[in-house]
Parts: structure tokens; C-alpha cells; sequence
């Protein structure tokens, strides 16, 4: 599927509030979002996790 550039404009009038919000800049640690949602992640990290190959076919 291609992907295209449109305007903030144009994005708002198609994703509704989606829009408005994936045009925000909100970043934020995993420590604090940790802290936030009292979260403690017990599975292996993301390219642990990928490195096993059980994702892709070899």
C-alpha cells in the first residue's frame, strides 16, 4: 500500500481526534510509564524476543 504525505488539515478531517493526537509530540520513558501504571514487564525486551526467529521464517 503507498504511503503519502498529506496536511495536518486533511489528516484531522479524515482520523478525527486519531489525527489531532498522532500529530502530538508525546513522548515519555518506559521508567515512567513504568512508574505511572505500576507496570513491571517480566517478558525478554524486544530484540531479545525478535532474535529468537520464531517471528520469521528462515
Amino acid at each position: 500500500m503507498p504511503v503519502v504525505s498529506i496536511p495536518r488539515e486533511e489528516a484531522h478531517a479524515i482520523f478525527s481526534f486519531l489525527g489531532m493526537v498522532a500529530s502530538l509530540d508525546l513522548a515519555r520513558s518506559s521508567d515512567g510509564t513504568k512508574e505511572l501504571l505500576g507496570w513491571k514487564p517480566v517478558q525478554d525486551g524486544l530484540l531479545a524476543d525478535l532474535e529468537q526467529g520464531h517471528y520469521f521464517t528462515k
